[in-house]
């Protein structure tokens, strides 16, 4: 095995870094950014030297609904059966070829057993505090646009042409 020798090349540069990034705009909608950097795109401005930064990020939660014990214990017990089946079926591979498909029954019934107790065990330890079901996203309120300092002027006046500054 042979070394190379000579000069290292330079690791590239990371994809979200610029050197001296300036903000071309702001937009209060990402698509309005979006569709600021398509028109430089179609403009064939270097892209490649832009980037598209949320700003003031704010954590929304949307509750989807009601938290019952029962939707608790339900919930429990198909992720117990999943969990189940999949244990199972890697016991399934070392049974006998009569005893395989049992083997996989067995397995999900234990394993909605066990999602059932442990769902509703730690629902208890919650005593009410959290009695609904929601999905959490962290969004953005702003999108400002940024290139190369060297790119700003010749970004602007494009946009300004298109009335997307």
């Amino acid at each position: 095995m042979t070394t190379p020798t000579g000069a290292r090349r330079p690791l590239p540069r990371p994809t979200l870094d610029l050197d001296y990034p300036k903000s071309i705009g702001v937009f209060e909608r990402y698509d309005q950014a979006q569709e600021a950097v398509d028109y430089l795109s179609d403009q064939e401005f270097p892209v490649d030297q832009v980037l598209i930064v949320g700003t003031d990020l704010k954590q929304v939660e949307r509750v989807t609904g009601r938290l019952t014990t029962g939707r608790v214990a339900l919930g429990g017990a198909l992720s117990g059966v999943w969990l189940g089946l999949f244990v199972g079926l890697i016991f399934a591979l070392f049974a006998a070829p009569q005893d395989a498909l049992m083997t996989v029954l067995w397995t999900a019934v234990f394993g909605a057993v066990f999602g059932l107790v442990w769902g509703l065990i730690g629902y208890a330890f919650t005593r009410g505090r959290r009695d609904f079901t929601s999905v959490t996203q962290v969004v953005a309120t702003r999108y400002e646009v940024l290139t190369e300092h060297k790119l700003l002027e010749q970004a602007r006046d494009l946009l300004d042409r298109r009335g997307l500054a």
